[in-house]
């Protein structure tokens, strides 16, 4: 019997996409799948258009209505908790799949019991205009020396220069398929107070709910590393995406600020903020002292730039350092189950 794959999509004010997402996760050729939807409060039509679609597949979908929004880690964590097949996708509400993608997905993590994530060839889509680019959304998650995390091809034409399977450092939260065996692996205990947070009624978690949004994906991609699994890309397995923010892999200094001045104040004030948490949650130390002249550079610019274009980023200090004890209770945890070597992971930071 084909292994259950379980679409976990989680939506938030989603009735711009949500046709055109749905009717290409039902179009899989696929068979053994069930599509689970969270849906993060949203104040649209999303609800309405869920219901249709769940009277109409009541065999296929399940729904579940959150009375906040709990973000994308928390709301993704729910997402995986509730369901218990062998592989579980996290398809975003603005993207499409190919109709073959659970097929061939499914193909290569069947070869290789070590992959915990696939990442796929994901290409921008234009949801205005219903129209695929031939230009590449990402092909995996790059880390570099100083610790800036770049979407690998973001912004280039498809040219055949990424038709070739390989490893890479993690895959991109937009269209992951991850084995379950791995998340059970990778989660993390947390500590709840009922009374400030009663939604919450686990006591683990895959995502890092302190994130919220925003890098969470990284984190997770680098303590899989941590715990000695691959993350695979796979040319064959195709999506298309339309990305909220981040056009383009540049790494020179005006592009990377021209592609600021697209994403707004709560999403910098987030990411500034999870960058550092997630540092803390899984340095090896050898390497980060191996790196320290880029992150010393890259630590001293960013800064810099902040305190005199973005102070208002700094605002999110607070929830930092409140978050802070957290993330070195989960880095004491990381560290003693780390399976991979200082040399094996020195690789995956070019």
């Amino acid at each position: 019997m084909l292994p259950k794959v379980n679409i976990n999509i989680l939506t938030w004010n989603a009735e711009k996409y949500l046709r055109l997402c749905l009717d290409s996760a039902l179009r899989q050729d696929y068979p053994n799948f069930e599509i689970l939807i969270v849906d993060n409060c949203s104040h649209d039509k999303s609800a309405d258009i869920i219901k249709e679609y769940q009277k109409k597949y009541q065999d296929k979908i399940t729904f579940i209505q959150n009375k906040k929004n709990l973000g994308f880690a928390a709301g993704h964590n729910q997402g995986i908790r509730m369901t218990s097949g062998k592989y579980v996708m996290l398809l975003n509400q603005d993207a499409i799949l190919s109709p073959d993608f659970l097929r061939e997905a499914v193909k290569v993590l069947e070869k290789d019991k070590r992959i915990a994530a696939l990442q796929p060839k994901v290409l921008k889509y234009d949801f205005s205009k219903r129209e695929p680019k031939k230009v590449f959304d990402t092909t995996g998650l790059l880390m570099l020396k100083n610790r800036r995390i770049i979407n690998r091809g973001q912004g280039q034409k498809d040219k055949g220069q990424y038709d070739k399977q390989e490893e890479i450092f993690g895959a991109d939260g937009a269209v992951p398929v991850y084995r379950r065996e791995a998340l059970e692996d990778a989660k993390l205990p947390i500590r709840v107070n009922p009374r400030r947070h009663p939604h919450k009624s686990a006591s683990y978690e895959y995502f890092d709910e302190s994130f919220f949004a925003y890098k969470e994906d990284v984190d997770l991609a680098w303590r899989l590393r941590l715990y000695g699994w691959k993350a695979v890309y796979a040319p064959n397995v195709v999506a298309y995406h339309e990305r909220g923010a981040g056009e383009s892999a540049s790494r020179k200094s005006w592009e990377i600020l021209k592609e600021r001045k697209k994403i707004s104040l709560f999403s910098k004030r987030l990411s500034f903020k999870n960058q550092r948490l997630m540092q803390i949650k899984n340095e090896i130390l050898s390497l980060y002292f191996k790196d320290l002249p880029w992150i010393f550079w890259k630590e001293v610019r960013a800064w810099g730039y902040v305190l005199l274009f973005e102070p208002k980023i700094l605002t999110g200090l607070k929830q930092f350092f409140r978050q802070t004890p957290k993330a070195w209770r989960q880095r004491k945890i990381i560290m003693k189950k780390r399976r991979a070597s200082a040399k094996a992971m020195a690789r995956w930071f070019i």
